[in-house]
């Protein structure tokens, strides 16, 4: 009898008590609908998204893995979710208001998980109250694609500096390129603007490349 309680009391914990690195895993970046992208035409000519940098680190996408990443920022974890096709890598960082995740597509990252889209979101309160995602230093600061492009940008900037949209509405701007590389490579590029009070506070970037 003695035996059997012993027992249940390890599968309880077993099997019942939930792990901290469970409880402590990064949430995923917000859902992209590829769908939304496609109904959208690639009017713009130039290419987009082929640089980002992290304040003084600088990468570029489908070239720097996630891990250059995390060694340069020093900080953060890896997280995967999904299979085949459909699944994703991040590294989730956070700095007062803001939430940022460096992505890579599963299929189109490689094995060694270059980076296909970044997005960073300004949350009206401040970041570190919802989320396990670690701190990024100060150092790493401000999140910017091809060298322009960063929040708190009005949306007049952000077409001085890129020309028209693809698609424009109140809430939001899209940018959408397709075009084709050396040796018949066709190269998808986009970046997903969110506005607040005609400034950026949400930017999603990224760009893939297939045969």
């Amino acid at each position: 009898m003695a035996r059997t309680k012993t027992l249940f009391l390890l599968l309880l914990l077993l099997f019942g008590i939930p792990t901290r690195d469970c409880s402590a895993h990064s949430p995923p970046p917000p859902p992209f609908d590829e769908h939304a992208l496609e109904r959208v035409p690639p009017t713009v000519v130039k290419r987009l998204a082929i640089r980002f940098s992290l304040g003084a680190f600088a990468g570029r996408f489908e070239e720097t893995p996630l891990g250059a990443v995390r060694k340069a920022v020093g900080e953060g974890t890896i997280q995967h979710q999904g299979d085949a096709a459909g699944s994703i890598y991040w590294l989730c960082y956070r700095r007062a208001q803001h939430l940022i995740w460096v992505v890579s597509s599963g299929e189109m990252g490689g094995p060694d998980h270059r980076v296909t889209e970044i997005v960073e979101e300004l949350t009206e309160t401040d970041a570190g109250a919802s989320t396990d995602c670690a701190i990024i230093p100060e150092k790493f600061s401000p999140v910017v694609f091809d060298g322009k492009l960063h929040l708190g940008m009005s949306r007049q900037e952000i077409i001085t500096a890129l020309g028209p949209p693809s698609k424009s509405e109140a809430a939001q701007m899209v940018y959408s390129h397709a075009g084709k590389l050396a040796h018949g490579f066709d190269e998808t590029a986009w970046l997903i603007l969110g506005f607040r009070e005609d400034k950026l506070v949400s930017m999603r970037g990224g760009k893939t490349t297939t045969n």
